[in-house]
């Protein structure tokens, strides 16, 4: 290790706090903030930070920790006592949760709970890929039901009624994403799951902090995911959880994601076992290294100290984020209500808080203008849209071929395809950017789509 000459009667502490103390100041410099004037982009999502994410990003390098370290264990346990599971195991993204969550339940340590291949998994068709793909990436076949008919109810999400009529006795699980911050029907999901012994599995990556009957969503299912891509509630730029109430789907998950070893000691740490050299597994000979026992086929999924501290930083302004999506949201819906003859408005799922992602929006068949009209019109004055995700994924190239059962039709999800998209309302942006929007999407309608 190359070191520079230290500077005599300073410590290193005193060091570490002067750079603190520049890196606030740098932030104060380089990004200031900005009133919105019209003709700015207003995006659909991005990161929003200050200068303790940099401050914790910066004093995490410091430590030159490079894999995971101090910083993802404090965030795992304020995590998990946030969300109100003992359990949260961060890995590198929210689609690499999704994964591990779903293949935790193919674990040979299940008996005869386990996942096996060609066992059938109950999804939606509307929805993001990455909900569906670990079904197929684990040989098993995805199952898909319709969502609620957005001109009946506008949750976007699954039709509960539509879960009993998808289950033979090849059904195994049930895995299910709550649309852009919006929770489905939980109670009714982890009803059916109970009485039909499945495993149900909440794919909560765009919905931190929503609730369903006061209860914070992930706690329904056996496992539940999180993402911290930018767009998220919160950001580490890249990385995701698993969250759980169950320790035993909790080694499993992380013995996946450690190479798939049986050990399950922190990173620089030996013998949390007490029996290291006292193993017996597999055909291994006695006292093997339980360092290098490996009990699944796993891969190495874990994030760094530096990502895990943005978060810590990020959780702390968790509340606040919640707060102004929802304010972003309300002032959305309040704006656009007098065009509900063009527009199908967003309903929130009975019994429900939700964290909203986005605000999901629908143009009628009816109306005098398609979905295209608008998203060019508002592209081209640099207002941000999004199509729902995947639409009707079985019309996307990546699933032809493969396989996989549909349970009865899919207007709902068709419905999405065509006429739905949807806006940003994440925290970067303030009131004057929600009313410009709503006044430009007020120009356009008035015109008749003409504009």
């Amino acid at each position: 290790m190359l070191m520079t000459p230290a500077t005599p009667g300073r410590s290193a502490d005193a060091v570490r706090d002067a750079i603190r103390a520049l890196v606030a100041e740098y932030c104060r410099l380089a990004f200031p903030e900005r009133p919105f004037a019209a003709g700015q982009a207003v995006p659909v999502a991005g990161r929003v930070f200050d200068h303790r994410d940099v401050e914790h990003l910066v004093d995490s390098s410091l430590d030159f920790w490079l894999t995971t370290g101090r910083f993802a264990e404090e965030f795992e346990t304020r995590f998990a006592a946030r969300v109100g599971t003992r359990c949260a195991s961060l890995v590198n993204s929210g689609s690499i949760a999704n994964l591990l969550a779903l293949t935790a339940l193919t674990s040979h340590k299940l008996l005869d709970e386990r996942l096996m291949p060609g066992d059938e998994v109950i999804t939606v068709a509307a929805g993001f890929p990455t909900t569906v793909n670990p079904i197929l990436q684990n040989h098993l076949v995805p199952v898909f039901v319709d969502v609620e008919h957005p001109e009946t109810l506008a949750t976007y999400n699954v039709d509960a009624n539509r879960l009993e009529e998808a289950v033979t006795d090849r059904t195994r699980a049930v895995m299910l994403a709550h649309t852009l911050g919006n929770p489905f029907d939980c109670a009714a999901a982890a009803d059916f799951c109970r009485r039909h012994d499945l495993w149900l599995v909440e794919d909560c990556c765009d919905a931190l902090g929503a609730t369903f009957g006061g209860r914070h969503v992930g706690q329904f299912g056996d496992l539940a995911t999180c993402s911290f891509y930018p767009a998220h509630h919160i950001t580490m730029g890249e990385g995701g959880v698993v969250f759980t109430d169950s320790p035993r789907l909790e080694k499993i998950v992380e013995s996946f994601r450690d190479w798939g070893r049986d050990c399950w000691c922190e990173p620089g740490h030996d013998d949390t076992c007490g029996k290291r050299f006292d193993w017996q597994l597999g055909d291994l000979p006695h006292g093997y290294d339980h360092k290098y026992i490996y009990s699944h086929v796993g891969y190495n999924l874990k994030l760094t100290d530096m990502q895990a501290a943005i978060g810590v930083a990020q959780l702390d302004k968790l509340d606040g984020f919640i707060a102004a999506r929802r304010g972003n949201f309300a002032r959305l819906r309040a704006g656009l209500a007098s065009f509900e003859d063009v527009f199908v408005l967003p309903d929130a799922t009975a019994g429900s808080e939700p964290s909203w992602f986005g605000f999901p929006l629908s143009v009628r068949p009816s109306a005098p203008f398609t979905r295209r009209d608008l998203v060019r019109h508002l592209d081209e004055r640099r207002i941000g849209t999004r199509q729902l995700f995947g639409g009707n994924l079985l019309r996307q190239p990546a699933y032809h071929g493969r396989p996989y059962r549909i349970s009865g039709d899919l207007p709902g999800a068709d419905y999405i395809m065509r006429h739905t998209l949807w806006l940003g309302v994440y925290p970067g942006l303030g009131d004057a950017h929600i009313d410009h929007v709503v006044a430009t999407i007020g120009q356009f309608v008035r015109g008749g789509g003409q504009l």
